[in-house]
């Protein structure tokens, strides 16, 4: 197996591990509500906003960290689910997704120190 291939292999597993977390995090409700391709297609979808938004040229504060206003990314990703005919979504649903997205993303980068 090729380097490529092995780090492709590597990033459909985290990103399982991401989907697997996420479900987890979602009230039993959004558990049902969301697919598998809904909550990968939304994962994309925010990884996209802090790659062509401000986020990563953000400065961060005195201890280090950049705010990000999660009522933005949900309405980031809301936006761009309709407008590509994904589907329309609750605010309040999306945000959820993000907010796991965003734990998963803290508690990714703790296990790492």
């Amino acid at each position: 197996m090729s380097a490529i291939d092995e780090e492709l292999l590597k990033d459909a597993e985290d990103d399982a591990r991401e989907i697997e977390f996420i479900r987890n995090y979602l009230p039993l409700d959004l558990k049902e509500k969301f697919s598998d391709d809904e909550l990968y297609y939304f994962l994309d979808v925010i990884i996209d906003y802090y790659t062509s938004g401000d986020v990563l040229n953000a400065e961060p504060d005195k201890d280090g960290y950049v705010e990000i206003d999660l009522d933005k990314v949900a309405d980031f990703v809301i936006s761009k689910a309709k407008k590509e005919k994904i589907g329309e979504f609750e605010h309040d649903d999306i945000l959820l997704v993000v907010q796991a997205e965003m734990e998963y993303s803290e508690q990714f980068e703790e296990g790492e120190e």
